[in-house]
Protein backbone atom coordinates (compact mmCIF):
# COMPACT_ATOMS: atom_id res chain seq x y z
CA UNK A 1 0.00 0.00 0.00
CA UNK A 2 1.44 3.59 -0.84
CA UNK A 3 2.45 5.30 1.90
CA UNK A 4 3.29 9.01 3.28
CA UNK A 5 6.74 10.15 4.88
CA UNK A 6 7.58 13.51 5.76
CA UNK A 7 10.80 15.84 6.70
CA UNK A 8 11.29 19.52 7.50
CA UNK A 9 14.10 22.09 7.52
CA UNK A 10 15.14 25.07 9.05
CA UNK A 11 16.43 28.20 7.93
CA UNK A 12 20.12 30.07 9.12
CA UNK A 13 18.23 32.29 10.80
CA UNK A 14 16.28 29.75 13.05
CA UNK A 15 17.42 30.26 16.54
CA UNK A 16 18.63 27.17 17.22
CA UNK A 17 20.59 26.92 13.77
CA UNK A 18 22.23 30.84 14.73
CA UNK A 19 23.33 28.97 17.74
CA UNK A 20 25.05 26.55 15.51
CA UNK A 21 26.45 28.55 13.43
CA UNK A 22 28.28 30.76 16.39
CA UNK A 23 29.33 27.38 18.00
CA UNK A 24 31.01 26.19 14.38
CA UNK A 25 32.51 29.43 13.77
CA UNK A 26 34.63 29.21 17.14
CA UNK A 27 34.97 25.63 16.42
CA UNK A 28 36.87 27.38 12.82
CA UNK A 29 38.55 30.04 14.15
CA UNK A 30 40.43 27.92 16.67
CA UNK A 31 40.87 25.39 14.24
CA UNK A 32 42.62 27.55 11.69
CA UNK A 33 45.27 28.94 14.40
CA UNK A 34 45.62 25.56 16.56
CA UNK A 35 45.13 22.61 13.91
CA UNK A 36 45.10 20.27 17.38
CA UNK A 37 42.58 22.33 19.28
CA UNK A 38 39.79 20.75 21.38
CA UNK A 39 36.83 22.34 21.70
CA UNK A 40 33.06 21.49 22.86
CA UNK A 41 31.13 24.85 22.84
CA UNK A 42 27.44 24.95 23.38
CA UNK A 43 25.47 28.07 21.99
CA UNK A 44 22.10 30.18 23.54
CA UNK A 45 20.68 32.76 22.16
CA UNK A 46 17.55 34.99 22.77
CA UNK A 47 16.11 38.26 22.95
CA UNK A 48 19.26 40.16 22.91
CA UNK A 49 21.62 38.18 24.40
CA UNK A 50 24.17 35.46 23.58
CA UNK A 51 25.62 32.89 26.11
CA UNK A 52 28.76 31.21 25.13
CA UNK A 53 29.61 27.86 27.31
CA UNK A 54 31.85 24.65 27.05
CA UNK A 55 35.59 23.60 27.25
CA UNK A 56 38.47 24.21 25.47
CA UNK A 57 42.22 23.14 24.97
CA UNK A 58 43.50 25.19 22.72
CA UNK A 59 47.03 27.29 22.01
CA UNK A 60 45.10 30.20 19.87
CA UNK A 61 43.08 33.19 22.03
CA UNK A 62 39.92 34.48 20.11
CA UNK A 63 37.84 37.25 20.40
CA UNK A 64 34.98 35.10 20.73
CA UNK A 65 32.15 37.80 20.85
CA UNK A 66 33.86 39.81 17.66
CA UNK A 67 33.46 36.09 15.75
CA UNK A 68 29.78 35.63 17.28
CA UNK A 69 28.35 39.34 16.52
CA UNK A 70 29.95 38.81 13.06
CA UNK A 71 28.15 35.17 12.52
CA UNK A 72 25.02 36.95 13.27
CA UNK A 73 25.44 39.68 11.30
CA UNK A 74 26.33 37.22 8.28
CA UNK A 75 22.59 35.31 8.81
CA UNK A 76 20.69 38.40 8.55
CA UNK A 77 19.62 39.93 12.13
CA UNK A 78 21.32 43.21 11.31
CA UNK A 79 18.16 45.18 12.48
CA UNK A 80 17.01 46.56 16.24
CA UNK A 81 14.01 45.91 15.27
CA UNK A 82 14.34 42.19 15.00
CA UNK A 83 14.94 42.81 18.72
CA UNK A 84 18.04 40.53 18.19
CA UNK A 85 21.31 41.94 16.18
CA UNK A 86 25.14 41.14 15.71
CA UNK A 87 25.87 44.84 16.49
CA UNK A 88 23.75 45.07 19.63
CA UNK A 89 22.96 41.95 21.19
CA UNK A 90 24.79 41.00 24.62
CA UNK A 91 27.75 37.96 24.39
CA UNK A 92 28.72 36.80 27.47
CA UNK A 93 31.08 34.07 27.58
CA UNK A 94 31.40 31.00 29.75
CA UNK A 95 34.45 29.13 27.95
CA UNK A 96 36.65 27.06 30.18
CA UNK A 97 39.62 24.91 29.76
CA UNK A 98 38.83 21.04 29.09
CA UNK A 99 39.16 18.57 31.74
CA UNK A 100 41.99 16.58 32.11
CA UNK A 101 40.22 13.38 32.60
CA UNK A 102 38.82 13.52 29.38
CA UNK A 103 41.77 14.71 27.66
CA UNK A 104 43.80 11.91 29.20
CA UNK A 105 41.49 9.53 27.06
CA UNK A 106 41.77 11.07 24.02
CA UNK A 107 45.40 12.52 23.54
CA UNK A 108 47.91 9.62 23.41
CA UNK A 109 51.89 9.36 22.69
CA UNK A 110 51.00 8.04 18.99
CA UNK A 111 48.21 10.21 17.43
CA UNK A 112 47.19 6.70 15.88
CA UNK A 113 46.13 5.88 19.11
CA UNK A 114 43.79 8.24 19.77
CA UNK A 115 40.99 7.13 22.04
CA UNK A 116 37.50 8.24 21.02
CA UNK A 117 36.21 11.24 22.82
CA UNK A 118 32.97 9.56 24.00
CA UNK A 119 30.96 6.66 24.27
CA UNK A 120 28.37 6.56 22.08
CA UNK A 121 26.62 5.36 18.56
CA UNK A 122 26.78 7.21 14.99
CA UNK A 123 25.18 6.22 12.05
CA UNK A 124 25.16 6.95 8.40
CA UNK A 125 22.44 6.76 6.06
CA UNK A 126 22.21 6.49 1.85
CA UNK A 127 19.39 6.18 -0.44
CA UNK A 128 19.67 6.27 -4.71
CA UNK A 129 16.48 7.87 -4.31
CA UNK A 130 17.87 11.15 -5.43
CA UNK A 131 21.32 12.27 -6.98
CA UNK A 132 22.38 13.29 -3.95
CA UNK A 133 22.09 10.11 -2.28
CA UNK A 134 19.69 11.58 0.06
CA UNK A 135 15.95 11.21 1.32
CA UNK A 136 14.04 13.12 -1.09
CA UNK A 137 11.61 14.65 1.40
CA UNK A 138 14.91 16.39 3.62
CA UNK A 139 16.77 17.17 0.34
CA UNK A 140 13.42 18.83 -1.30
CA UNK A 141 13.05 20.68 2.55
CA UNK A 142 16.47 22.09 2.50
CA UNK A 143 16.75 23.45 -0.80
CA UNK A 144 12.90 25.42 -0.26
CA UNK A 145 14.71 27.12 2.24
CA UNK A 146 17.93 27.56 0.51
CA UNK A 147 16.75 28.93 -2.43
CA UNK A 148 14.25 31.48 0.26
CA UNK A 149 17.35 32.70 1.59
CA UNK A 150 18.67 33.68 -1.69
CA UNK A 151 15.30 35.30 -2.15
CA UNK A 152 16.42 37.34 0.85
CA UNK A 153 19.22 38.66 0.38
CA UNK A 154 18.50 39.71 -3.79
CA UNK A 155 15.25 41.80 -1.86
CA UNK A 156 14.31 41.99 -5.39
CA UNK A 157 11.32 39.54 -6.34
CA UNK A 158 10.06 39.44 -2.40
CA UNK A 159 11.42 42.42 -0.37
CA UNK A 160 9.40 41.33 3.27
CA UNK A 161 11.53 38.72 4.39
CA UNK A 162 12.71 38.41 7.70
CA UNK A 163 15.72 35.45 8.26
CA UNK A 164 13.18 33.01 10.47
CA UNK A 165 11.93 30.48 8.55
CA UNK A 166 11.37 26.60 7.98
CA UNK A 167 9.73 24.32 5.21
CA UNK A 168 8.39 20.58 5.62
CA UNK A 169 7.59 18.45 2.75
CA UNK A 170 5.31 15.35 2.34
CA UNK A 171 6.17 12.44 0.14
CA UNK A 172 3.73 9.76 -1.14
CA UNK A 173 5.80 6.42 -1.73
CA UNK A 174 4.47 3.31 -3.50
CA UNK A 175 4.74 -0.24 -2.16
CA UNK A 176 8.15 -0.71 -3.64
CA UNK A 177 9.61 2.59 -1.76
CA UNK A 178 9.60 5.11 -4.99
CA UNK A 179 8.81 8.80 -4.53
CA UNK A 180 5.36 8.68 -6.86
CA UNK A 181 4.25 12.36 -5.53
CA UNK A 182 4.68 15.10 -3.19
CA UNK A 183 1.69 15.40 -1.09
CA UNK A 184 2.16 18.55 0.83
CA UNK A 185 4.49 21.46 1.22
CA UNK A 186 5.01 23.19 4.42
CA UNK A 187 6.45 26.65 4.70
CA UNK A 188 6.11 29.52 7.32
CA UNK A 189 8.41 32.72 6.73
CA UNK A 190 9.12 35.58 9.03
CA UNK A 191 8.31 38.61 7.22
CA UNK A 192 7.89 42.49 7.69
CA UNK A 193 4.57 44.34 9.55
CA UNK A 194 1.60 44.39 6.54
CA UNK A 195 -0.93 47.03 7.07
CA UNK A 196 -3.68 44.42 6.75
CA UNK A 197 -3.51 40.98 7.83
CA UNK A 198 -5.34 39.57 5.03
CA UNK A 199 -3.34 41.13 2.20
CA UNK A 200 -0.28 40.31 3.97
CA UNK A 201 -1.50 36.35 4.23
CA UNK A 202 -2.78 36.20 0.40
CA UNK A 203 0.65 38.00 -1.11
CA UNK A 204 3.02 35.42 1.25
CA UNK A 205 1.00 32.87 0.09
CA UNK A 206 1.12 34.14 -3.70
CA UNK A 207 5.06 34.45 -4.07
CA UNK A 208 5.66 31.29 -2.29
CA UNK A 209 4.14 29.51 -4.38
CA UNK A 210 4.35 31.84 -7.55
CA UNK A 211 7.96 32.60 -7.32
CA UNK A 212 9.92 30.79 -4.74
CA UNK A 213 8.58 27.05 -5.63
CA UNK A 214 9.36 27.74 -9.49
CA UNK A 215 12.74 28.49 -8.67
CA UNK A 216 13.22 25.28 -6.54
CA UNK A 217 11.82 23.38 -9.37
CA UNK A 218 13.96 25.11 -11.79
CA UNK A 219 17.06 23.22 -10.35
CA UNK A 220 15.94 19.51 -10.13
CA UNK A 221 16.72 16.62 -11.97
CA UNK A 222 14.20 16.03 -14.46
CA UNK A 223 12.38 12.87 -12.92
CA UNK A 224 12.34 15.02 -9.66
CA UNK A 225 10.53 18.24 -11.36
CA UNK A 226 7.62 15.11 -12.56
CA UNK A 227 6.72 15.21 -9.01
CA UNK A 228 5.20 18.41 -8.71
CA UNK A 229 1.86 19.33 -9.65
CA UNK A 230 -0.98 21.42 -9.20
CA UNK A 231 -2.69 18.72 -6.98
CA UNK A 232 -0.25 19.34 -4.03
CA UNK A 233 -1.46 20.98 -0.52
CA UNK A 234 0.83 24.33 0.06
CA UNK A 235 0.24 25.07 3.95
CA UNK A 236 1.72 28.84 3.85
CA UNK A 237 2.87 30.86 7.48
CA UNK A 238 -0.67 28.30 8.61
CA UNK A 239 -0.88 30.42 12.04
CA UNK A 240 -1.29 33.93 10.52
CA UNK A 241 2.18 36.50 11.39
CA UNK A 242 4.91 35.43 11.54
CA UNK A 243 6.76 38.91 12.45
CA UNK A 244 8.33 37.85 15.99
CA UNK A 245 10.86 35.27 15.10
CA UNK A 246 14.52 34.53 15.22
CA UNK A 247 15.83 34.28 19.18
CA UNK A 248 13.55 36.78 20.23
CA UNK A 249 10.33 34.68 19.32
CA UNK A 250 11.77 31.57 20.59
CA UNK A 251 15.41 30.50 22.69
CA UNK A 252 18.00 28.78 20.27
CA UNK A 253 20.32 26.20 21.52
CA UNK A 254 23.12 24.30 19.71
CA UNK A 255 22.42 20.91 18.88
CA UNK A 256 18.37 20.63 18.95
CA UNK A 257 18.13 19.97 14.92
CA UNK A 258 20.05 16.64 14.77
CA UNK A 259 17.66 15.38 12.55
CA UNK A 260 17.64 18.39 10.36
CA UNK A 261 21.06 18.19 10.50
CA UNK A 262 21.08 14.27 9.34
CA UNK A 263 18.49 12.27 7.07
CA UNK A 264 15.29 13.74 8.27
CA UNK A 265 14.06 11.06 10.51
CA UNK A 266 15.16 8.60 7.88
CA UNK A 267 17.64 5.57 8.57
CA UNK A 268 18.96 6.85 12.37
CA UNK A 269 20.56 8.93 14.99
CA UNK A 270 22.52 8.14 17.85
CA UNK A 271 21.44 11.19 19.83
CA UNK A 272 24.60 13.04 19.46
CA UNK A 273 24.39 16.63 18.01
CA UNK A 274 27.06 18.00 15.40
CA UNK A 275 27.92 21.76 15.51
CA UNK A 276 30.76 22.95 18.42
CA UNK A 277 32.70 19.95 18.14
CA UNK A 278 35.87 19.73 17.33
CA UNK A 279 36.47 16.45 15.12
CA UNK A 280 38.08 14.19 18.40
CA UNK A 281 34.44 14.18 19.49
CA UNK A 282 33.20 10.70 17.39
CA UNK A 283 29.52 12.16 17.65
CA UNK A 284 30.56 14.23 14.71
CA UNK A 285 33.62 12.53 13.06
CA UNK A 286 31.90 8.93 13.25
CA UNK A 287 29.00 10.25 12.27
CA UNK A 288 30.46 11.72 8.82
CA UNK A 289 32.74 8.51 8.77
CA UNK A 290 29.74 6.15 8.66
CA UNK A 291 27.61 8.80 5.82
CA UNK A 292 30.93 8.28 3.48
CA UNK A 293 30.72 5.08 4.19
CA UNK A 294 27.00 4.30 3.25
CA UNK A 295 27.57 6.49 -0.24
CA UNK A 296 29.95 4.82 -1.24
CA UNK A 297 28.14 1.24 -0.69
CA UNK A 298 25.52 2.67 -2.23
CA UNK A 299 27.17 4.07 -5.58
CA UNK A 300 29.18 1.08 -5.80
CA UNK A 301 25.79 -1.00 -6.55
CA UNK A 302 25.91 -2.82 -3.13
CA UNK A 303 22.25 -1.81 -2.37
CA UNK A 304 19.68 0.42 -2.98
CA UNK A 305 19.69 1.67 0.60
CA UNK A 306 22.46 1.51 3.16
CA UNK A 307 22.31 2.35 7.10
CA UNK A 308 25.54 2.11 8.85
CA UNK A 309 26.21 2.50 12.71
CA UNK A 310 29.48 2.26 14.12
CA UNK A 311 29.83 2.51 18.14
CA UNK A 312 32.77 3.64 20.82
CA UNK A 313 33.87 3.50 24.02
CA UNK A 314 35.61 6.85 25.29
CA UNK A 315 38.86 6.65 25.16
CA UNK A 316 39.22 3.11 23.55
CA UNK A 317 40.69 3.17 20.18
CA UNK A 318 38.98 0.47 17.79
CA UNK A 319 35.55 0.84 17.62
CA UNK A 320 32.88 -1.52 19.54
CA UNK A 321 31.48 -2.68 16.12
CA UNK A 322 30.26 -1.67 12.50
CA UNK A 323 26.66 -3.27 11.71
CA UNK A 324 25.01 -2.81 8.36
CA UNK A 325 20.95 -2.65 7.18
CA UNK A 326 20.67 -2.73 3.70
CA UNK A 327 16.98 -3.14 4.47
CA UNK A 328 16.54 -5.89 2.00
CA UNK A 329 17.56 -4.16 -0.99
CA UNK A 330 21.05 -5.95 -1.45
CA UNK A 331 22.25 -6.52 -4.76
CA UNK A 332 24.99 -9.04 -3.64
CA UNK A 333 24.81 -12.29 -2.27
CA UNK A 334 25.77 -11.97 1.15
CA UNK A 335 24.13 -10.98 4.15
CA UNK A 336 24.17 -7.72 5.74
CA UNK A 337 26.69 -9.18 8.84
CA UNK A 338 28.91 -10.22 5.71
CA UNK A 339 28.89 -7.05 4.48
CA UNK A 340 29.67 -5.15 7.72
CA UNK A 341 32.64 -7.70 7.74
CA UNK A 342 33.99 -6.27 4.49
CA UNK A 343 33.64 -2.86 5.29
CA UNK A 344 35.69 -3.27 8.17
CA UNK A 345 38.08 -4.16 5.98
CA UNK A 346 38.00 -1.00 3.64
CA UNK A 347 37.42 1.52 5.86
CA UNK A 348 39.67 2.31 9.02
CA UNK A 349 37.72 3.63 12.04
CA UNK A 350 39.47 4.51 14.52
CA UNK A 351 39.40 8.43 15.26
CA UNK A 352 42.19 9.99 14.23
CA UNK A 353 42.40 7.60 10.86
CA UNK A 354 38.70 9.20 10.54
CA UNK A 355 39.94 12.76 10.96
CA UNK A 356 42.96 11.71 8.29
CA UNK A 357 40.89 10.26 5.93
CA UNK A 358 38.17 12.98 5.62
CA UNK A 359 41.02 16.20 6.54
CA UNK A 360 38.67 16.84 9.52
CA UNK A 361 41.22 19.35 11.53
CA UNK A 362 40.67 22.10 8.66
CA UNK A 363 38.39 24.67 9.50
CA UNK A 364 35.58 23.22 7.71
CA UNK A 365 32.34 23.57 9.71
CA UNK A 366 30.81 27.04 9.26
CA UNK A 367 29.30 25.52 6.26
CA UNK A 368 27.76 22.79 7.97
CA UNK A 369 25.77 24.42 10.09
CA UNK A 370 22.50 25.32 8.17
CA UNK A 371 21.14 23.01 6.13
CA UNK A 372 22.12 19.92 6.35
CA UNK A 373 25.62 18.35 6.92
CA UNK A 374 25.03 15.43 4.37
CA UNK A 375 24.18 15.74 1.39
CA UNK A 376 26.10 19.05 0.60
CA UNK A 377 28.89 19.43 -2.44
CA UNK A 378 31.81 18.61 -1.81
CA UNK A 379 34.33 21.93 -3.52
CA UNK A 380 36.98 23.89 -1.90
CA UNK A 381 37.02 27.34 -0.95
CA UNK A 382 39.06 30.14 0.50
CA UNK A 383 38.65 31.75 3.99
CA UNK A 384 40.60 34.73 5.94
CA UNK A 385 40.89 34.30 9.80
CA UNK A 386 42.10 37.19 12.06
CA UNK A 387 43.03 36.92 15.41
CA UNK A 388 42.31 40.34 18.09
CA UNK A 389 45.95 40.80 17.32
CA UNK A 390 45.97 41.39 13.56
CA UNK A 391 47.56 38.28 12.85
CA UNK A 392 45.46 36.91 9.25
CA UNK A 393 45.46 33.46 8.14
CA UNK A 394 44.61 32.33 4.68
CA UNK A 395 43.82 28.78 3.95
CA UNK A 396 42.07 26.77 0.88
CA UNK A 397 39.68 24.48 2.99
CA UNK A 398 38.20 21.62 1.65
CA UNK A 399 34.53 21.19 2.85
CA UNK A 400 31.92 18.26 2.82
CA UNK A 401 34.82 15.55 2.09
CA UNK A 402 32.42 13.11 3.64
CA UNK A 403 30.17 13.68 0.41
CA UNK A 404 33.31 11.89 -1.83
CA UNK A 405 32.65 9.29 -4.15
CA UNK A 406 36.39 8.22 -3.66
CA UNK A 407 36.06 5.11 -2.43
CA UNK A 408 33.69 3.57 -4.55
CA UNK A 409 36.50 1.50 -6.98
CA UNK A 410 37.99 0.38 -3.68
CA UNK A 411 34.42 -1.24 -2.82
CA UNK A 412 33.92 -2.70 -6.01
CA UNK A 413 37.23 -4.21 -5.74
CA UNK A 414 36.49 -5.51 -2.37
CA UNK A 415 33.63 -7.34 -3.70
CA UNK A 416 33.98 -8.18 -6.45
CA UNK A 417 31.96 -6.00 -8.72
Amino acid sequence: MPYLFTSESVSEGHPDKVADQISDALIDNFLAFDVDSKVACETLVTTGQVVLAGEVKSNTYLDVQKIARDTINKIGYTKGEYMFDGNSCGVFSAIHEQSEDINQGVDRGSKEEQGAGDQGMMFGYATNETENYMPLALDLSHRILIELAALRRENKDITYLRPDSKSQVTIEYSNDNVPKRIDAIVVSTQHDEFADDDTMLAKIRKDIVEILIPRVVAKLPEQIKKLFNNAITYHINPTGKFVIGGPHGDTGLTGRKIIVDTYGGKGAHGGGAFSGKDPSKVDRSAAYATRHIAKNLVAAGIADEVLVQVSYAIGVVEPMGIFINTYGTSKINLSDGEIAKKVEEIFDMRPYAIEERLKLRAPMYSETAAYGHMGRTNRTVTKTFTQPNGESITLDVELFTWEKLDYVDKVKAVFGL
